[in-house]
């Protein structure tokens, strides 16, 4: 009966374990979302209204410029837009790759709870 209920133990503890590291897996997705939507509708705001308002100065520019360098004016304006696209680009891009991996710590326990569970091949070796 020892055996059974060393067995029984092993089972609850390991339930419990799993339990555990899926509910902080739940937290960790659930604030992910959370995060990616706060930030996809700040993100969408500012875009509206800045492109908005790059229009209108756009359009003021040329019209105070029409009569005398406009061709000038536009392509300036062409490629200010381009380097400002392409910059932030880059610092988006820049920011994805420096962000936390998906699930990290929630991968870590797991790891800590595996390399807990095997059995030392030093003990394995000297029985």
């Amino acid at each position: 009966m020892a055996v059974l209920d060393s067995i029984r133990q092993l089972t609850a503890t390991f339930a419990d374990m799993l339990q555990t590291r899926l509910a902080l897996a739940s937290v960790e997705v659930e604030e992910e979302l959370q995060r990616f939507s706060s930030m996809l509708l700040w993100s969408l705001a500012a875009l509206f209204c800045a492109c908005f308002a790059t229009m209108l100065a756009a359009l003021l520019l040329i019209a105070v410029f029409w009569e005398t360098h406009r061709v000038a004016l536009i392509s300036g304006m062409i490629l200010f837009f381009v380097t400002g696209a392409v910059g932030i680009a880059l610092r988006v891009r820049q920011q994805l790759s420096q962000r936390p991996r998906f699930l990290s710590a929630t991968l870590g326990e797991l790891d800590k709870d595996v390399q807990g569970l095997q059995v030392p091949t030093s003990a394995t070796t000297q029985e």
